[in-house]
């Protein structure tokens, strides 16, 4: 089954939200806003075939490398 609900904390203030995975589409990469702080997160989903897993990312896309 590709349809999954997962339980998320928000990179920003941590609250914790629900959120539906439709994995039918493969790789995904999107932005959803935390239902209480409105802040933008960056989700990056993977579907990880060989080991039948989905792997979910999630970030506030503001982490700077030096």
């Amino acid at each position: 089954m590709l349809y999954h609900t997962k339980t998320i904390s928000c990179p920003h203030c941590g609250h914790h939200q629900t959120i539906d995975i439709d994995a039918s589409a493969g790789d995904q990469e999107y932005y959803d806003d935390c239902r209480i702080c409105c802040n933008p997160m960056h989700l990056r989903l993977h579907l990880d075939e060989y080991q039948k897993k989905i792997e979910l990312f999630v970030d506030s896309d503001n982490e700077q490398l030096y």
